[in-house]
């Protein structure tokens, strides 16, 4: 057998062997070494002196001194933390409330904080498990179809690994060097899109068939308005913002309203204002942090960039997405349409500011605001270049441990287990890089690499057909390989080939992570299904949740191909922030 035949049947078996149960990074580490050893080996020479005893050394040494590799840790310690503190109970309760009246409330409410969680923590198991325990019985109680509980389940909490920050994008960026913060603004748009679609056919599904998903009884739905709201709003207005700002001018009559523990003071009586302008503060800090990057920073950063550009002999007009007269009249027009569009449901909401409203404004400024904030600031400060990738990962592993200490959720123990499972976790990625580093190495030495690529070339293909044969594998493959073999082992033999045909890797590379949501959802190995089944009860079995999960691949298909006749809704915001 010629040697690069050899490489085949190396790709071949660590499939084989990986679909038997042996450990992924041990398997690679053992055929590359196996396979290494023959195609070093050398009559002449002592066995002791293979060199594939050197190149495992390199190939560790250069593992481990992979800078982008510095962030994982501080990530999964991050979701750990979260996912140990317990702070997604409040969290259900109060969207579940915000979306009462809408069709499958209580599965639009699941997919909608998994999806948030996912984000926040980027573990699909904790996630799944965690959203089966609080959501998978409520729904079925309520009536809901088998199918449609865990198919949102199990699809919206694969979600968090796409939308960054995520631990797939990193590992992506170290094995095709790319840059992790252009990826992660890669990610964005497909991310949220792909859940919109999600939300979108559950939306539609129930008001189709709403035997499905029937309405939740009135004590289910009734918001838990305290007494002296309804007090307050007996002396005031209905309108409790109305309400509430007349009490700050004249509030005699509002001090002798028993609150709680005690009486209602004019401290509580601000608190609850700000609380009631949570929508509006939200809205108005949205809209001015786009204004100031668009037109402060970048008008800044332009007028400063022509006379160090003249230096270097560069024209004025590549300073970047700004010029030194600003953003182009296109902007203003959208930011203006997009206020206006804001505008109307604010409008509508602050005059029906009724208490049951502001009560759950209150819980959902209590419940989803911190984890909120902190998932901006740790995306915000990547995005914008403030700090790396690491820092914002310290930032975000800092913010976490403060939220669960804050909502007195984190014990010794508890903490114990996050650090423990975040080693675990993070060895494994690293041994798992190790194994790759040395298969992949063995393999081109052997001529693989160089096979595949002259056999794809005599294709003559197309680069659209180039585009659906690589993600067609990667998606096959994803039926009985999880993402981390798929991304170690098989996404580097594509890699060289993009350039041939062009392909933006960034571009390919969110493909293939919205791809991978298939890896999450297609039987054998499925993991979301198993993680789910455990915590399910008895009368649910694994083919019900498979044919749950099935709508939600096709979704990820029509997903892709939205994403490529659309590339921009992928390299737009990068391209943009970056240049």
């Amino acid at each position: 057998m010629s040697e690069p035949f050899l490489g085949l049947t190396m790709l071949g078996l660590i499939v084989v062997v990986i679909m038997m149960g042996f450990p992924t990074a041990f398997t690679l580490m053992g055929l590359g070494m196996l396979f290494g050893f023959y195609a070093f080996y050398n009559p002449a020479e002592l066995w002791i002196d293979n060199r594939i005893f050197d190149l495992m050394v390199q190939r560790t040494y250069g593992a481990m001194t992979n800078d982008v590799l510095i962030s994982v840790p501080l990530f999964v310690l991050m979701g750990y933390v979260m996912e140990r503190g317990a702070l997604v109970d409040k969290m259900f309760y109060s969207v579940q409330l915000s979306f009462r009246r809408v069709p499958a409330s209580l599965a639009v409410t699941t997919l909608i904080v998994c999806t948030f969680w996912g984000i926040a923590s980027g573990l699909v198991g904790a996630v799944v498990v965690l959203m089966g325990v609080i959501a998978m019985n409520p729904m079925l109680r309520a009536g809901y179809d088998v199918k449609l509980a865990s198919g949102v389940i199990t699809a919206g909490g694969t979600l968090g690994i796409l939308i960054p920050p995520s631990v797939m994008i990193i590992v992506y960026a170290a094995v095709a060097g790319q840059s992790v913060v252009k990826l992660y603004a890669a990610t964005m748009f497909p991310g949220f899109f792909l859940a919109l679609l999600y939300l979108a056919y559950v939306l539609g599904w129930a008001m189709l068939n709403p035997k499905i998903a029937p309405s939740l009884p009135e004590e289910q739905t009734r918001v838990p308005v305290p007494p002296w709201m309804k007090r307050f709003a007996e002396l005031y207005s209905p309108n409790m913002l109305a309400g509430l700002l007349v009490a700050l001018v004249s509030p005699s009559r509002a001090l002798g309203i028993e609150a709680g523990e005690g009486r209602l003071t004019y401290f509580k009586i601000i608190k609850n204002i700000v609380a009631a302008c949570v929508p509006l503060l939200l809205t108005v800090s949205t809209f001015g942090l786009v204004w100031w990057y668009v037109v402060i920073h970048q008008q800044a950063a332009a007028s400063e960039a022509p006379e160090g550009l003249e230096e270097l002999g560069a024209p004025v007009a590549d300073a970047g997405p700004a010029t030194v007269g600003g953003p182009a009249t296109g902007f203003y027009i959208w930011f203006g349409l997009a206020a206006a569009v804001a505008a109307v449901p604010l409008v509508r909401y602050y005059r029906r500011m009724t208490a049951e409203r502001l009560q759950v404004v209150k819980l959902l400024a209590s419940s989803v605001m911190p984890l909120a904030l902190l998932t901006v600031i740790v995306l915000a400060v990547i995005l914008f270049g403030i700090t790396t990738a690491t820092e914002s990962a310290a930032v975000g592993a800092a913010g976490a441990f403060l939220l669960a200490l804050q909502a007195r959720t984190l014990n010794w123990q508890r903490t114990k287990e996050a650090v423990f499972l975040t080693a675990k976790t993070t060895a494994m990625v690293c041994w798992l890089f190790v194994g790759s580093a040395l298969f992949s190495a063995v393999f081109a030495i052997l001529g693989g690499q160089a096979l595949v690529e002259q056999w794809v070339l005599a294709l003559d293909l197309t680069p659209i057909q180039f585009m659906i044969l690589s993600q067609a594998i990667i998606f096959i493959l994803g039926w009985p390989l999880e993402w981390t073999e798929i991304i170690i082992i098989f996404v580097p033999i594509f890699l060289p080939m993009l350039h041939h045909f062009d392909i933006d890797p960034i571009l390919w590379g969110v493909l293939v992570f919205v791809n991978l949501q298939a890896a999450f959802l297609s039987p054998p190995v499925a993991m979301s299904a198993y993680y789910l089944k455990g915590v399910s009860p008895p009368q649910v079995t694994l083919n019900q949740i498979f044919a749950g999960m099935m709508p939600y691949m096709l979704i990820v298909i029509v997903c892709m191909i939205i994403m490529y006749i659309w590339p921009g809704m992928t390299l737009w915001l990068p391209e943009y922030l970056y240049g």
